[in-house]
């Protein structure tokens, strides 16, 4: 390794770092891929997106069965949840994808290389040097290297905020620990009613688990539009979820048998609650306190690091890709396409840059919630000139077929041309749907365009053009 200069080096193989591993492989880079973790995938692949979407099926299957009588399925009266064995389903997704990507880093000739990747300072005669740390001897000794090549990408990525004072242990959970517990909670009460918080409370609440949410703000998925908040408190709210919004919360503690959550709500009163367990989910924080970044020119922002629109940092030849770049949202897909944009440029190809307003958010809940570019809200602050189309579910005879009919399909339009400006779902595949809102706005697609694209019968997507024609007030089938 101390003899190969490398085109890319990059540390990190989360969805960032491995993606981009695999496109510069595939632009015929010489790519070193260096992790800390013997398994590929990071966060989304082995506590995140991956094993969190298995548990959220395996609640839409349950929540299936309650109603197999009306779908002509008998005997199926007393379903009983088998958790070990959800846990093994989800383990074995995880373990499968795993051993995919390993496959797919051979296949692309990307080295491998197991160690904590720290910078070193900026380039010496146009070449980096990473400097490797290789645990050993039970942890206690190891060995470092320095690998060297011509440009670095940092994919360090993120991890899961905690309340101050308190650390996770069987009852104080982040993402990582309730997808690891021995069973299912009677009750749980979550922090936080961002993605993470509604997907796990979705989750348990399928599973008849008692499940109270409190979060800061006055509403749910508080960066959606507004009107996907009020469906999506509504359908929790007869699904049985206690909703706590304009909750501050003052304190956790640990009881004889759970967690007790002390909190002020939305009049100023101080309130209370307990359950067995009680799941932190108030955002994440970047991982670059511990790369010795301090010895490059780039400066931090709250931890992330600003870029150029080829991800490439203040220092020349060090690119930042995924969570840690500032301004770019927290996603899997959004850091994958940005690790493509780098390598890209790296490889001398041309490139598009990412543009925020294009990027599509999905939560998976149930509800599912899937959208893109401007909020109404948004577009109106933003003094545009727009006009709204908003489609129900009820009208879609698909959505009626797989018994999930409430919801909705929204989209903010320009007043003048009809150009897409933003695309917001809550219903049945939202996160399927949402992508064809991304391809028509990258396009620039315009509602008349739009209205005459045909959709197959009976699909949900026909909710799409629906919506297209409810801008101008003529939805077929509404």
């Amino acid at each position: 390794m101390p003899d190969t200069i490398y085109d890319v080096a990059i540390i990190g193989a989360g969805p960032a770092g491995y993606t981009a591993a695999i496109r510069g492989g595939q632009l015929g880079l010489k790519v070193a891929l260096i992790d800390s973790s013997d398994k590929l995938g990071g966060t989304c692949l082995k506590v995140g997106c991956i094993p969190t979407k298995a548990l959220l099926f395996h609640a839409e299957v349950w929540d299936h069965l309650k109603h197999a009588a009306d779908y002509g399925i008998d005997n199926v009266t007393e379903p009983k949840l088998n958790w070990t064995q959800a846990l093994k389903r989800k383990d074995a997704i995880v373990a499968k994808h795993i051993k995919g990507l390993d496959f797919l880093m051979r296949k692309n000739k990307v080295t491998v290389i197991e160690g904590y990747g720290r910078l070193t300072g900026p380039a010496k005669d146009g070449i980096h040097t990473v400097s490797v740390f290789t645990e050993g001897g039970g942890g206690a000794a190891g060995e470092t290297t320095l690998l060297q090549a011509k440009h670095i990408l940092i994919a360090t990525g993120s991890g899961a905020k905690m309340l101050p004072g308190l650390e996770p242990d069987t009852r104080i959970l982040t993402n990582i620990e309730i997808l690891s517990m021995p069973e299912a909670p009677k009750s749980l009460i979550v922090i936080g009613a961002g993605a993470v918080g509604v997907e796990f409370a979705s989750i348990f609440r399928s599973f008849g688990v008692e499940v109270a949410i409190l979060e800061f703000l006055p509403r749910l998925m508080p960066l959606e539009d507004e009107e996907i908040s009020k469906e999506l408190t509504r359908q929790f709210k007869k699904r049985g979820i206690d909703i706590n919004t304009s909750a501050k919360v003052e304190k956790v503690e640990r009881t004889e048998t759970g967690v007790k959550v002390s909190y002020t709500d939305q009049n100023g009163k101080a309130q209370a609650k307990e359950a067995d367990k009680v799941l932190v989910a108030v955002g994440r924080y970047p991982r670059t306190d511990n790369i010795d970044i301090d010895k490059t020119r780039i400066k931090l922002d709250r931890g992330f690091i600003h870029v150029s629109e080829s991800m490439e940092t203040e220092e020349p030849g060090i690119y930042a890709i995924g969570d840690i770049v500032a301004g770019l949202p927290l996603l899997a897909h959004s850091g994958g396409m940005a690790g493509i944009v780098a390598v890209t440029k790296i490889a001398g190809r041309a490139f598009r840059p990412i543009n925020r307003l294009r990027i599509p958010a999905c939560t998976y809940c149930e509800p599912q919630i899937g959208s893109v570019g401007l909020t109404e809200a948004a577009a109106r602050e933003k003094g545009l000139e727009i006009k709204i189309g908003k489609f129900p579910f009820g009208g879609n005879s698909k959505a009626t077929i797989v018994d999930s009919h409430d919801g909705f399909v929204k989209i903010v339009a320009d007043q003048k041309y009809g150009e897409i400006l933003g695309v917001h779902i809550i219903g049945p595949q939202a996160t399927e749907l949402i992508s064809e809102a991304v391809v028509a706005m990258d396009l620039e697609g315009t509602i008349d365009e739009l209205m005459f694209s045909i959709h197959a019968h009976p699909t949900l997507s026909e909710a799409m053009l629906d919506a297209y024609g409810a801008v101008e007030g003529m939805a077929i089938n509404a």
